[in-house]
């Protein structure tokens, strides 16, 4: 059964990398990339590994098939993370339940934005005068809002499917704005100890809409002799995510979760471990360990890239992410210390910057 599983999995990965080949050339590298930062204090100390474990009010996120796992009626998560010292703010929240024995639903709200952006074009007036008052500011900020749906298969037994729906809206100020749709679907399975899944996201390629304020733009383009921009359309190629996971039991108190990832992207050469042109690939890895199930620490590896330094070298680096979690009483709270950078030879500054993520659950009758 599961080398039957494993040979879908690979058919689906080159029916996939074929279609989507002729399509590079018309679609940004990229593209809503926002949707793929992560979401959860669990899953981001575990360097983005959930594919196959996903089983709480997150799944709606990482594999909507995982919420067929959910153990209460009522399930809650609520995340705030900053980014690049405290500059963008990214926020989560998502509701899900089980309707029955075989299905469940959720929702899902995403919030990446930066705020209190300074607007000095008309900080200079006609006479030359700086006016500190005339200052503006606005915010930059990604939207998403997913439906998601899960069921028993009644082919294959144990083997869980899921769909989202997505919504997406992305706004620049006053000066531009985007509305787009996608659909992602997921799968799990589990044998014994060992956990499989499957996410295709962006299964129809998410088509995203731009418009943009040329009035308001105008000015400032024509003293900078740029070219006004004009409206637009992305889209979003598929990237389909294999995980596989094995759970550990050393003692009646002490257990362990071990899990990988592999995002297969189909948008061109990323920097990431094994990129081409048709097909890249980036692997990352977690470990969960877990005491009375209800102490929990954490850690994960991704991120794989190649950087060029200033005398024209490279450097290879891994982000480590940490962290951990304490549930009680139907309340999860889970800390992660996420993107973790170190000072090298062509960084701007020298102290280490990173992410603390906090995430905040309910699950209960």
């Amino acid at each position: 059964m599961i080398r039957s599983t494993f040979c879908c999995l690979l058919v689906m990965l080159l029916v996939i990398s074929w279609s989507v080949a002729t399509a590079q050339v018309s679609t940004p590298k990229y593209s809503n990339e926002f949707l793929n930062v992560g979401v959860g204090g669990r899953a981001l100390s575990m360097g983005n590994v959930q594919t196959a474990i996903a089983n709480d009010a997150t799944a709606g996120y990482w594999n909507p098939a995982g919420l067929l796992r959910l153990k209460d009626k009522y399930n809650i998560t609520l995340m705030h993370s900053e980014l690049f010292a405290g500059i963008a703010k990214n926020d989560f929240a998502s509701f899900a339940m089980p309707l029955d024995s075989s299905s469940a639903l959720a929702i899902s709200v995403i919030r990446l934005g930066v705020d209190n952006i300074a607007d000095t074009r008309r900080l200079q007036n006609e006479y030359g005068y700086i006016q500190y008052d005339s200052i503006r500011f606005f915010s930059v900020a990604d939207y998403a809002m997913l439906l998601s749906y899960a069921r028993q298969s009644n082919l294959i037994e144990g083997l869980q499917l899921g769909t989202s729906a997505k919504i997406i809206y992305r706004n620049v100020g006053e000066f531009a704005n985007a509305y787009g749709f996608g659909v992602d679907v997921g799968a799990q399975l589990q044998r014994g100890d060992w956990q499989f899944g499957l996410m295709a996201k962006d299964v129809t390629t998410t088509f995203t809409a731009w418009t943009h304020n040329v009035e308001e733009l105008e000015e400032a383009y024509q003293q900078t002799g740029n070219d006004l921009p004009e409206n637009h359309a992305e889209l979003t190629l598929p990237r389909l995510v294999i995980g596989v996971a094995r759970f550990f039991q050393f003692n009646e108190k002490l257990s362990g979760l071990l899990a990988t990832d592999l995002d297969f992207t189909f948008d061109g050469r990323r920097n990431v471990l094994l990129s081409s042109e048709p097909v890249s690939l980036d692997p990352h890895i977690g470990l969960e360990l877990a005491y009375a199930n209800t102490v929990y620490v954490r850690g994960g590896i991704n991120n794989y890239q190649e950087t060029v330094n200033f005398d024209g070298g490279t450097a290879k680096s891994m982000q480590p992410n940490f962290g951990v979690g304490v549930k009680t009483n139907g309340l999860s709270l889970d800390l992660a210390l996420s993107r973790v950078s170190y000072s090298e030879a062509n960084t701007v500054g020298g102290a280490n910057t990173s992410s603390v993520v906090i995430s905040l659950s309910y699950s209960g009758n």
